[in-house]
């Protein structure tokens, strides 16, 4: 290589490749495989599509290595093959590089890690960027000549991918590549000005933006960046929004209209272009002529770039009056409040379930919460029947919410459309992975945990998504989650609560007790921190139910007092685990300001005894 990356892209504007995916699905590698996991799998069909795009006029081409860190590839059980993976895809590209015999220079391509950070997800900046820095090490073994960093929406994580490189190469150039909606803004609400600040201090060579969106909405993207930084900027837009047909994604962006949009690029001041998602050799073809004729026969102020923006009217952001308080929240602050837990049906009838609704109606309950599939098995979703619970019995409901079903996107919307439907409380969860539950193949989501959650609620109240684009009216939405006081590790339970309610929580239930000491020790622990919590009751039905929570089921420990009792009781194993629970209740009254009633087996008649029993009492 006689000149490096950084003196070939000032010397004039520079084009990139297209997408390796798109050509390795097209060639027949379905997407339950893993892309990268082909330079070890086939990898001279990995060479040949680098080969095509040097052909097509490429001078730079990108590692197909996109996803090939330790987080992704565990999704392939390929987690310890991250060296190998992008030892194989830097070696590759370059194989393709000397076969092709022409200048072209090798980026080593990383994508984001397919995992949320904290505080909106598990996962911490140092996890971060350790994989990053194991990733990096190899394709720098594997010899690329510059790094591009791809498809970032958070400023944090790429800053972590940032600093791994370095850690890894002082010298070799980066290029790092943002992602925007179609409504200019990263999905963490981020506009690319602001990203442009917030990434000013890191060491990056070329800044730019890829994926997403098509050429047309990519120039206003790089427009706006053009307007406050002087770093050399890059665009490698999709080939449009794609469609699905016949079991394959089509980007419906011709060659040409795509090529086209390389001189407007250009006349915006960006000085490295290529493809992302859809396009192919053909398209970065049509770009080779349009950069071809244009070196020719334009210059950089020869024209200013024309500007169509088609969108749809946002809605006016309406503010909040204050903090959300549903009744049940008030009821809450006020006094002793009793709620009660329903799982929806496992089919699609919903009677017998409202049945008990009205029961303990009937019986003063203050509200009942609503379980959103737990332990991962199937039961009608739990935003229709909340809704029906609040139509049809017109008691309040607390919607459990997890984070396991529904991506980024998904949980705003079943959040809003919740919300439209009457709910106004919810309770924040991550939830039971797949694995424990009837469908051990189905994958989990876990775009964020409950922490992350909480700071997506808080955000529609305040009349945003999380991407801050306005909804128009605010939600109303009181906030709960979920605590265990019997934590094996109280420390970091604690910490997790802390951080729940900085996101916005107002209340807690508990996991079920069956001890006093256990409830002592945890208002003690909690001393300070003020936030009104309901304990959890799950009654005992039998010896059997006792030994099988206790020894079987995650969370729950029943003390051997209570296991003897309900061994002693034989028959009226029921009505002695009636007694325990009202016995608890009545010891732990005055410590915390609720009860939560867990019935088991669908058998509320147990919770409207105690619910009537509780009732009676602070009357």
């Amino acid at each position: 290589m006689t000149r490096t990356f950084l003196e070939r892209l000032m010397a004039s504007p520079m084009l990139a490749d297209g997408a390796m995916g798109t050509v390795l699905h097209a060639r027949g590698v379905s997407f339950d495989h893993s892309f990268d996991g082909q330079n070890l799998d086939h990898p001279e069909l990995v060479r040949d599509i680098h080969r095509l795009y040097i052909a097509s006029g490429a001078e730079l081409i990108e590692t197909n290595t996109f996803g090939a860190n330790f987080y992704r590839l565990s999704k392939f059980g390929l987690e310890e093959r991250v060296r190998d993976i992008n030892l194989r895809g830097a070696k590759l590209a370059r194989d393709a590089r000397e076969i092709e015999g022409r200048e072209v220079f090798v980026g080593g391509s990383m994508g984001p890690l397919g995992q949320a950070l904290a505080p909106l997800g598990r996962l911490s900046l140092a996890e971060a960027e350790s994989a990053y820095a194991r990733q990096a090490e190899a394709l720098v073994e594997g010899g690329v000549d510059l790094f591009l960093l791809e498809t970032h929406a958070h400023p944090l994580e790429l800053r972590s991918a940032v600093n791994a490189v370095r850690r890894v190469s002082a010298d070799l150039p980066i290029v790092a590549l943002l992602t925007f909606t179609g409504e200019g803004k990263t999905f963490t609400g981020h506009t690319p000005q602001e990203m442009v600040a917030a990434l000013d201090d890191l060491p990056i060579d070329v800044l730019g933006a890829n994926c997403s969106v098509g050429p047309q909405q990519m120039l206003d993207v790089l427009l706006a960046m053009a307007s406050c930084t002087r770093r050399p900027l890059a665009a490698m837009p999709n080939a449009g929004l794609p469609g699905y047909r016949d079991g394959r994604f089509v980007y419906l962006s011709t060659p040409a209209y795509f090529g086209s949009y390389a001189a407007r690029f250009l006349d915006a001041g960006v000085r490295l272009v290529g493809g992302c998602c859809g396009t192919t050799p053909e398209h970065i073809a049509a770009m080779a002529e349009e950069l071809k004729r244009y070196r020719q026969h334009r210059s950089p102020s020869a024209q200013a770039p024309v500007l169509v923006q088609v969108s749809e009217p946002e809605p006016v952001r309406e503010t909040s009056a204050g903090e959300p308080v549903s009744n049940f929240l008030t009821k809450l602050r006020r006094g002793f409040v009793v709620s009660v837990e329903l799982d929806p049906p496992r089919g699609t009838n919903p009677e017998k379930l409202l049945q008990g609704a009205h029961r303990l109606a009937e019986a003063g309950v203050d509200a009942v919460n609503v379980a959103d599939s737990p332990m991962a098995r199937v039961r009608m979703a739990c935003w229709a029947i909340s809704a029906l619970i609040a139509r049809d019995v017109g008691v309040e409901v607390i919607m459990h919410f997890t984070c396991r079903d529904r991506n980024l996107m998904g949980l705003q919307s079943d959040l809003m459309g919740a919300y439209a439907l009457g709910v106004r409380n919810i309770m924040a969860i991550t939830g039971d992975p797949p694995a424990l539950g009837d469908f051990k193949e189905a994958t989990a989501v876990y775009d964020v945990d409950s922490i992350g959650l909480v700071q997506i609620i808080r955000a529609l109240n305040s009349g945003v998504d999380f991407a801050k684009n306005a909804i128009g009216h605010p939600t109303e939405l009181s906030i709960g989650v979920a605590v265990n006081p019997a934590a094996d590790d109280w420390d970091r339970e604690l910490d997790r609560l802390k951080q729940k309610i900085d996101a916005g929580a107002q209340f807690a239930f508990t996991q079920p007790l069956y001890e006093l000491a256990v409830v002592e020790r945890f208002v003690e622990r909690m001393s300070g921190i003020r936030l009104p919590v309901c304990l959890g009751v799950l009654p005992l039905m039998s010896h059997r139910h006792a030994e099988f929570l206790h020894n079987e089921v995650p969370g729950i420990t029943v003390p051997a007092p209570a296991r003897e009792a309900m061994a002693n009781a034989g028959k009226d194993g029921a009505q002695v685990g009636k007694e325990l629970a009202i016995e608890l209740l009545e010891q732990a009254g005055n410590l915390l300001q609720g009860a939560y009633l867990m019935p088991s087996f669908g058998r509320y008649d147990a919770c409207v005894e105690i619910v009537r029993y509780l009732k009676d009492r602070n009357r």
